[in-house]
């Protein structure tokens, strides 16, 4: 058994010498802004001068009436809202300002099946107190460590909510907000995964996730970190042949004093092992080698490999609040179209975003060789990435379908989806709509020792 076919989040660093920090901390006037005329992540209060971005007005924080409780797939809190229009291959030169390289390449490659449905545009990510004030102490300490290989100075919040420094630095701190974006504290989900081919069929995988996103512990601060961000269990229940195999994370804060650690459960075997190759390019089995392991979570990981640059802000068109794909009981064959998913399951709009590009570095490794980030300005989510071959044309298109959890509250995907344009084939991670509940968080801390090599044996079954 190969010990990546599970893998939610990853990235592997290797690295011999400690660099000087690198300030990215603003003065406590400049963060006085935090939770004024900026929200309490960072971003801009006010809308854009076209009135087509709404000004913030403090988010989705309460779930709409028959809602509950987590774990119960959400109802939409917009039922009303309707498609203000709709772009297509025919008519996308008209929004062409207002569309990403790998949208416009999904228009060109699916002409007749592809489409956006454009919808009012809703800022609805919010975030506890308790998190919008960690993110304003974050602002006036948090510091890069090295070449962007980690941070410090951070807890329980945003790090870099004030960009600040050179075009590097400024997408290092962008790619930092989003590693270590608000997601809850604990959550657990059962979910499945799909690779779906050129003739639409596929095959799920189905395992069970746990995650405790230790670095917003709010019984703990920075010291007590252990310089794990999170942990991450992953059991396989299905397909019989690869049930009872589990994946182990611990994702490390600073990868130069620790690289993130994994272990793999070999149900045939009964044997736990490390598993140090769950990083950069390592292709993911259960994808159909449609992902890597550093396209989890649309990036995870370490930043060694790659020039960044900061390529500031942009309004385009992102999946946003996205409740009809998600509704309970929808069967995954309405949701996977031939070629991506079913649009008339889909609600975009027009949304503020930091552009990040990545280029390898000469001399490094890695099937892509360029990088595009989209990244939600209110969020920190990279809601689209476009990925670039070696020689240079526009290979794969992913798409995190975000929505907002008013449980928690904040904003996070339902959905993440992978194109492969050369293959024609595209994979899904976070199928749920035919399991009984979705994604179920909880404030419960969870002892640390459940995470430990030494448990995952005894928890896994075939």
């Amino acid at each position: 058994m190969r010990y990546n076919k599970n893998v939610l989040f990853g990235g592997i660093l290797a690295l011999s010498v400690v660099a000087t920090p690198c300030l990215a901390a603003v003065s406590s006037s400049e963060a006085a802004h935090l939770g004024k005329d900026l929200t309490p992540f960072g971003s801009p209060r006010a809308g854009n001068d076209a009135g087509t971005i709404p000004a913030w007005d403090g988010g989705l924080t309460e779930p709409p009436p028959g809602y509950e409780g987590s774990g119960q797939h959400h109802i939409d809190p917009f039922p009303d809202d309707q498609v203000l229009f709709t772009i297509t291959a025919a008519n996308m030169d008209q929004y062409a300002d207002f569309l990403t390289d790998g949208v416009k390449a999904m228009f060109e490659t699916y002409p007749t099946t592809f489409r956006v449905p454009v919808y009012q545009s809703r800022r609805t990510h919010a975030v506890p107190d308790w998190v919008a004030e960690n993110t304003r102490k974050n602002a006036t300490k948090a510091e890069i460590v090295g070449q962007g290989e980690g941070i410090k100075g951070a807890y329980g919040g945003y790090p870099f909510p004030i960009l600040q420094g050179n075009d590097e630095e400024k997408a290092w701190q962008v790619i930092w907000n989003h590693l270590t974006r608000w997601r809850g504290i604990y959550v657990t989900r059962r979910s499945s995964e799909v690779a779906v081919q050129q003739n639409g069929d596929y095959s799920l995988v189905t395992s069970q996730q746990e995650a405790f996103f230790n670095y917003y512990n709010p019984e703990g601060d920075e010291s007590t970190l252990d310089n794990v961000i999170f942990y991450y269990l992953s059991f396989t229940l299905s397909p019989p042949r690869l049930a009872g195999g589990a994946i182990l994370i611990h994702e490390t804060l600073n990868q130069i004093i620790n690289p993130r650690n994994g272990w793999g459960y070999n149900a045939g075997q009964r044997r736990v092992r490390r598993a140090p190759n769950l990083g950069y390019d390592s292709p993911i089995a259960a994808s159909d080698n449609l992902r890597t392991a550093d396209d989890t979570d649309i990036f995870n990981g370490a930043l060694d490999r790659y020039n960044w640059k900061y390529l500031g802000k942009r309004e385009i068109y992102i999946p946003y609040n996205n409740y009809r794909i998600g509704q309970k009981g929808l069967p995954y064959s309405e949701i996977l179209g031939i070629s991506h998913l079913n649009p008339d399951l889909m609600r975009w709009e027009l949304h503020r975003v930091h552009v990040v590009e990545a280029t390898l570095k000469e001399g490094a490794r890695h099937i892509y060789a360029k990088r595009r980030f989209y990244v939600d300005e209110d969020s920190w989510n990279t809601v689209l990435l476009d990925q670039y071959d070696g020689r240079g044309e526009l290979w794969r298109v992913t798409m995190a379908v975000l929505k907002n959890y008013y449980e928690l509250p904040g904003v996070w995907s339902v959905l993440d989806v992978y194109h492969d344009l050369q293959a024609r084939r595209y994979h899904v991670l976070g199928l749920d709509t035919e399991e009984p509940n979705t994604r179920v968080f909880s404030d419960d801390i969870p002892n640390k020792r459940y995470f430990s090599p030494a448990s995952l044996r005894r928890r896994s079954v075939r």
